[in-house]
């Protein structure tokens, strides 16, 4: 009880010493503004010169993708963004279609069934739908030991590639096969 009361008590200091600097900036705004410095040129003005500067160095609007040599990592960066794109639709429109489509998962896999599809077809399927989610994983398991400061060598990251693509697929495989 006696911390409570303390912490009303410097709440209420608090509220009393901001009432305080309200009121000095009302009667007084001279005090207030003494440790501003005067601006020498508008945000739209430093604008305008870096355009200025850009257009007389004749450079692009913004760098485009072809002007990069593409690498594995940097292919690898960019399929772990598609990769968890892909896996958010997917759960999204699952929920909405359990939300909104008549019948309940076992009718669902019953429809599936009675469709008759070659085991091919199946495999295949199940096969596109793990390797979002197996690549996803494994790719973020080598980014949590980038975040421990290991593998960071281009070496190390190259090989480190390789090793995730191939168990991004053999978990794919395996997960598809079950």
């Amino acid at each position: 009880r006696g911390s409570t009361a303390t912490v009303k008590e410097k709440m209420a200091l608090l509220i009393r010493q901001v009432g305080r600097q309200c009121l000095r900036t009302k009667v007084f705004p001279v005090l207030c503004t003494r440790h501003i410095a005067p601006m020498g040129t508008t945000a739209r003005e430093e604008m305008q010169k870096f355009w200025n500067k850009n257009n007389q160095l004749s450079r692009p609007l913004s760098p485009h993708l072809t002007i990069y040599k593409w690498s594995l990592p940097m292919a690898m960066s960019i399929c772990h963004r598609g990769a968890g794109v892909v896996m958010t639709t997917g759960v999204s429109l699952f929920a909405l279609s359990a939300l909104f489509v008549p019948g309940d998962f076992a009718s669902h896999v019953e429809l599936i069934k009675s469709l008759s599809l070659p085991p091919q077809l199946i495999f295949c399927t199940k096969f596109a739908i793990c390797v979002p989610l197996t690549y996803h994983m494994w790719n973020g398991l080598r980014h949590l030991v980038w975040d421990a400061g290991q593998g960071l060598k281009m070496p190390q990251v190259h090989w480190s590639c390789y090793f995730v693509l191939f168990m991004a697929v053999c978990a794919a495989f395996g997960m598809a096969s079950a």
